[in-house]
């Protein structure tokens, strides 16, 4: 039995995975979703990746799952935790010295963004969350998480270089999602190739696939173990 230890996206919570966290358990493994304490503006990159510590402790078989802006927490986490795996959920896959607010120039993200837009009439990148984050999910779910997703985001975390001089010594696998709106498809299958050397897994779904495709994410994520 694993345990699937779940990080949210920037200024969510750990209801996001509350639909997932039953498929996984009914697949025989255990869960752990802790709150970051995004709320804080004076959070660190440290307090972030202690709570997932401290949420994870004397948890067995640790697979770390960060999705989105948690990919820089959980890739953080793994250097520190006893993990077996660590798998980025459309994730923004850090670099060593490049803080949260620089990775966006740096790969090149804004302008994938604004040339997808073009081609499928500003859906990609639109500021209505329901189009560019929540497409796929019922809508009483998306406003639901909508309602809970606004706790705001550190400040300071925002702003902090990534201080891994070289990428956790973890088994690691990248996921995108087809159907995502925040960050393509081909952005995300190029991150992987040149950040992580990686072919990325792709799933059916929106940028908030643990809501729209929980069983399925469920199913991948276990397929790992094997």
């Amino acid at each position: 039995m694993a345990t699937f230890v779940l990080i949210h996206g920037a200024s969510d919570t750990s209801w996001y995975w509350h639909l997932t966290e039953p498929e996984l358990r009914a697949l025989g493994h255990d869960t752990v979703a802790p709150d970051l304490p995004c709320d804080n503006r004076n959070a660190t990159l440290d307090d972030y990746a202690g709570a997932v510590a401290e949420a994870a402790a004397g948890q067995p078989d640790l697979v770390i799952v960060g999705q989105s802006y948690g990919a820089y927490t959980a890739t953080l986490a793994a250097s520190r935790l006893p993990a077996r795996l660590l798998v980025l959920l459309a994730g923004m896959i850090p670099a060593s010295g490049e803080s949260p607010a620089q990775w966006w120039d740096n790969t090149g993200s804004r302008e994938a963004v604004a040339e997808q837009a073009k081609l499928d009439g500003g859906k990609t990148g639109n500021d209505d969350p329901f189009v560019c984050y929540y497409n796929g999910v019922p809508r009483p779910l998306a406003e639901e998480a909508l309602r809970r997703g606004g706790r705001g985001e550190s400040a300071v975390v925002w702003d902090t270089p990534f201080p891994l001089d070289a990428w956790p010594d973890v088994p690691t696998r990248f996921i995108l999602c087809a159907d995502d709106r925040c960050f393509r498809a081909a952005f995300m299958r190029r991150q992987a190739r040149q950040r992580l050397g990686l072919v990325a897994d792709e799933i059916p779904g929106c940028h908030c696939v643990a809501l729209s495709h929980p069983r399925e994410l469920a199913a991948l994520l276990v397929s790992y173990l094997r």
